[in-house]
């Protein structure tokens, strides 16, 4: 499969559809199963295009345009003879919602399960990104799935996600998680009260298979994360634009050369210091430092590879944390990423 990767890779960072469908209908018409041409070549790929994303290697124009190319793949796989093959062979198991959170816009982790669920004999309602949980919450009354498989890439969905998991339970739907904002050992769905977590589609339909309980008692979110009573997570969610607006005129005032920045990198700079604030946000109603301390990291590597001073970052926490001073958890986040970041 490495060299039928190798020239799906070529098309799909070139923009080829064309290429790229005679290329997966031939793997399909030689034999190769449909799960493992979606999940270890085409996945694979989704995954490469991102890692090339983060190193500055490809424009987040040739992003969006290689993600389009996979979901055209994904499509004409999931509409070949052989994949309608290999879903008859398999036992009817039942329905399976599957969808995105609520403000969740990558949807090709989520568009992957659905078509594996439906190779594995499960009925799917594919609901696609960016979910409003009012409606997720209508379908499923309305449809009564046996389960619910909830999709976060970003971990700024969490929240979301948390409103999804217990109004989803309260319906009488267990629900399984995924996705990276779940972390990497499921310590975020665990935390927010899912019934299952899963780290891949295979892992997943596995899950599933072998049947999810019913939920408990309903409950509220903040059954779930009692320390949310301190407020902190409200107060700085609610201030995030006065917050962006006070460290940017800090930056402005004291780095010359962001004074001179045209309006594009302004903007960019504004929607880096929106992010930091908004991760810090969520990691105050998750209580998990980690989640901030890894994303700081990653975004000194992105901003590294974008030759932005790591000294523009590590400024920027020490103003967020003296404008947010009163805050003994916010403190401590900023605190524990600054030190991690070598800033004083």
């Amino acid at each position: 499969m490495s060299v039928l990767a190798g020239r799906l890779w070529e098309a799909v960072i070139g923009g080829d559809q064309v290429r790229a469908a005679a290329l997966a209908t031939g793997a399909l018409e030689a034999g190769l199963e449909p799960e493992a041409l979606l999940l270890d070549v085409i996945g694979g790929l989704q995954a490469r295009v991102g890692r090339e994303w983060a190193a500055d290697r490809i424009s987040v124009i040739q992003e969006h345009a290689a993600t389009a190319v996979n979901d055209r793949v994904v499509a004409l796989v999931a509409g070949h003879p052989a994949f309608a093959a290999a879903a008859a062979r398999q036992p009817d198991r039942g329905r399976i919602a599957v969808a995105c959170v609520d403000g969740e816009w990558h949807a090709f982790p989520a568009r992957l399960l659905a078509e594996v669920l439906m190779l594995r004999g499960w009925r799917v309602d594919y609901l696609g990104a960016q979910c409003p949980t009012p409606h997720l919450i209508a379908h499923l009354h309305r449809t009564a799935p046996d389960a619910l498989a909830l999709s976060a890439s970003l971990s700024t969905r969490l929240p979301a996600a948390h409103a999804a998991v217990t109004a989803a339970q309260a319906a009488g739907v267990p629900v399984i998680a995924g996705g990276a904002a779940f972390g990497p050992d499921g310590r975020h769905a665990r935390l927010l009260g899912a019934d299952a977590w899963a780290p891949d589609a295979r892992a997943a339909a596995e899950r599933l298979a072998r049947g999810l309980p019913l939920p408990a008692s309903p409950h509220q979110p903040v059954d779930d994360l009692p320390h949310l009573a301190d407020q902190e997570y409200t107060l700085v969610s609610r201030s995030s634009r006065e917050l962006v607006g006070a460290v940017m005129a800090a930056l402005e005032r004291e780095h010359p050369a962001v004074r001179s920045y045209t309006p594009l990198q302004r903007a960019h700079t504004l929607d880096d210091l929106a992010h930091v604030v908004e991760h810090l946000a969520v990691t105050l109603y998750t209580g998990d430092p980690e989640l901030f301390t890894a994303f700081t990291g990653w975004t000194r590597e992105i901003l590294l590879a974008r030759g932005v001073p790591d000294a523009l970052l590590a400024f920027s926490l020490t103003v967020l944390r003296e404008q947010l001073r009163d805050l003994p958890r916010s403190v401590a986040v900023l605190t524990a990423a600054m030190s991690t970041g070598g800033a004083a």
